[in-house]
């Protein structure tokens, strides 16, 4: 057994924030490899918050974020199961670099689930053809469509997004992080993101509320 010392489990906790001892059994199992127990919370994070998935969050808070010299400025609401989760400095540290992250990655939806329809079917419909102008039959060019689908929803897609201060991660998993750490479901509701000179603003929320399961208003 790897003899793990207090400052290799002090260094997981400042790279992951996640707790003590997850962090010294996560060193343990890894025999010592720092990235190797980051990895090991990372998929501890995810497994939680595939657990707590269905648990529902109805508490929560709206934070903001300006940019740009006050060019870009975003709102988010993420919920939670309690107000006391909701008031702890992680929860707070979590929406921030999420409102942060809207700001400089400007993703058009939540989740993938909430791309409509419409825009899914344009976005395949180029990715289709764009294959096919390259000679591809068409049940091939279907299939190269498909994966290219997976790259739209990464980059249109906040879940699915690269954490902007960490790209090894999604936003998806920065948020599992946090589940495994404060032991209650965490979800994005909803956000808007204004830049000065644009004629739009950038209006996104989930199609289930988080207390109800129903569908949600169309955009305006």
């Amino acid at each position: 057994m790897a003899n793990i010392s207090a400052a290799q489990v002090k260094e997981l906790r400042e790279k992951t924030g996640a707790p003590m001892m997850d962090c010294k059994q996560a060193l343990t199992e890894a025999k010592g490899d720092l990235e190797g127990a980051v990895v090991l919370l990372r998929k501890k994070g995810v497994s939680v918050a595939a657990k707590k998935a269905a648990r529902v969050t109805s508490e929560g808070s709206v934070a903001q974020y300006i940019h740009a010299g006050g060019k870009i400025g975003v709102l988010v609401e993420v919920n939670c199961e309690s107000d006391f989760v909701a008031r702890t400095e992680d929860f707070k540290e979590l929406t921030h670099d999420i409102a942060m992250h809207i700001a400089a990655s400007d993703p058009k939806y939540v989740r993938k689930e909430d791309v409509t329809a419409e825009d899914f079917a344009r976005e395949k419909d180029i990715a289709v053809a764009q294959a096919v102008a390259t000679g591809k039959p068409q049940n091939i060019a279907e299939k190269i469509a498909a994966g290219k689908m997976e790259k739209f929803y990464e980059e249109v897609c906040l879940l699915d997004q690269p954490f902007i201060k960490d790209q090894t991660i999604n936003i998806s998993q920065l948020i599992a992080a946090k589940i495994g750490k404060l032991g209650e479901n965490i979800s994005v509701r909803r956000f808007a993101r204004f830049k000065v000179g644009e004629a739009t603003a950038t209006v996104a929320f989930t199609t289930t509320k988080p207390d109800e399961g129903e569908a949600a208003p169309a955009a305006k």
